[in-house]
């Protein structure tokens, strides 16, 4: 099949795959599987390979999200039947105001996505967003859309995230540099982004979706004492605290060293999560006079609500590594790349139509990064200016996140959205918070070029 063929077909199958969920009412996991078979089999993928390219899309996405969603979910249940979320929420009202709440929970959220991935960081604040909503009576998306953006800016530009550490190595980029630069560049995009996005009209849509751990009936009693303010903060940031420990701890000490090995163990997201489930089961469940059996239920009751969720995100990695298996992106960066754009351009519109083309952004930056590294090599920039290029790259792979990006699932599902909702929403604020921080890069390129 032709360059353009492919591009072609891979225009077709995401206006299917949005007819299928918006129009004709098919379930989000059964359209994507429906959509990444008939997509493989038009690209030529051979049908004997094609089921195991869909089978380890999904493994691969299911592998990463699983645990994660499962016990950030307990979690996020346990505070919320507990009142605990609302607790906190109180607090910080009549501490700052309800007109300083949103840019409070954002400027956190900025702070504590340094160390946590995006959809662990989001997992763990959705209770608190929902918290702080119910009690200053706003509409959730007004806190949950800037929170999620500032997460994914710091996704992008931040180590130690996976794709600004692999793009520095394709580079030849210090990553000390990049944290140096990168997180002025994101403070400032940051902040562009979130007074742009604030005026995004949201007020007309609400979730019309389960959202998980929230409006469900309790089958257990709480004892009318929520947990302290102070006590919900701490097992925010335990999980946290944890994943920071083991990231610093990788940095620090002797690579395949016993040291290493244990602060990795605490420091991996799924087991910094299992030990603020356990504290939170046992602090909370006291405090609220529950049995042991009692505790099981409000744990066993938060698993069904994110099924959903765990289902249509392994069903979207299948969908965007059938899109991967056809060569698709390439066929699209390779054309752009051929257009001989200016290098800071081209770096964020390749990562941008990569990102586009197969969902997940930390491909993308790898992807991207890949094909300008020659370029910026032959550019013979400054460090700091090559630095800016690799910031664009990131911000390239922020745009434009829609149905094939396990993202998009976790925020609109979370969030309680419709997929349509869900792409006039969160599908525009990545968009704003991206071009937010390529304009940021355009003005230090032109300072520094």
């Amino acid at each position: 099949m032709t360059g353009m063929m492919l591009l072609v077909l891979g225009a077709v199958a995401i206006a299917f795959l949005l007819a299928l969920v918006i129009y004709f009412r098919v379930p989000a996991f059964l359209a994507l599987i429906i959509v990444s078979l008939l997509t493989g089999l038009a690209a030529g993928i051979p049908a004997a390979k094609l089921m195991d390219i869909i089978t380890e899309g999904v493994s691969k996405t299911m592998s990463s999200v699983l645990l994660v969603v499962g016990l950030g979910a307990i979690l996020g249940r346990l505070i919320e039947v507990s009142g605990g979320a609302d607790s906190l929420a109180r607090y910080f009202t009549s501490l700052m105001g309800s007109r300083r709440i949103i840019a409070a929970v954002t400027t956190a959220s900025f702070i504590l996505g340094i160390p946590v991935f995006f959809d662990v960081g989001y997992i763990i604040l959705a209770p608190i967003i929902f918290g702080f909503a119910r009690t200053a009576k706003l509409n959730p998306l007004l806190l949950g859309l800037p929170v999620a953006g500032v997460l994914m800016v710091v996704h992008v530009i931040m180590p130690p995230h996976p794709g600004p550490v692999a793009v520095a190595g394709l580079l030849n980029l210090d990553a000390g540099l990049l944290t140096s630069v990168g997180v002025a560049i994101s403070i400032l995009a940051a902040i562009l982004g979130y007074v742009i996005s604030r005026r995004l009209p949201v007020s007309g849509i609400h979730a019309t979706e389960d959202i998980p751990g929230v409006g469900q009936e309790n089958s257990v009693s709480t004892g009318g004492n929520p947990p302290s303010p102070w006590t919900v903060a701490g097992l925010v940031v335990l999980p946290i605290a944890q994943i920071m420990v083991g990231t610093l701890g990788a940095m620090i000490a002797p690579k395949d060293s016993p040291t290493a090995h244990v602060v990795g163990l605490i420091g991996y997201p799924a087991v910094a999560l299992l030990v603020a489930v356990i504290l939170a089961a046992t602090v909370i469940g006291r405090g609220q006079q529950w049995s042991w059996k009692e505790r099981a239920e409000v744990l066993e009751s938060a698993l069904p609500a994110v099924a959903v969720i765990i289902f249509v995100t392994g069903a979207g990695g299948a969908f965007a590594r059938v899109l991967v298996e056809s060569g698709i992106g390439k066929v699209l960066s390779d054309f752009l790349v051929a257009a001989h754009l200016p290098l800071i351009l081209t770096a964020y519109v390749v990562a941008l139509a990569i990102r586009v083309s197969q969902g997940s952004a930390t491909v993308a930056m790898l992807t991207a990064a890949g094909i300008i590294a020659e370029p910026v090599s032959s550019a013979v920039l400054s460090p700091v200016a090559t630095t800016v290029v690799a910031c664009a790259v990131g911000f390239g792979a922020l745009a434009a996140s829609h149905i094939n990006d396990s993202g998009f699932w976790i925020v609109t599902r979370y969030l309680g959205l419709n997929v349509k909702d869900g792409l006039k929403t969160w599908t525009v604020v990545s968009t704003i918070f991206s071009l937010s921080g390529f304009l940021v890069c355009i003005l230090a390129w032109l300072a520094l070029v």
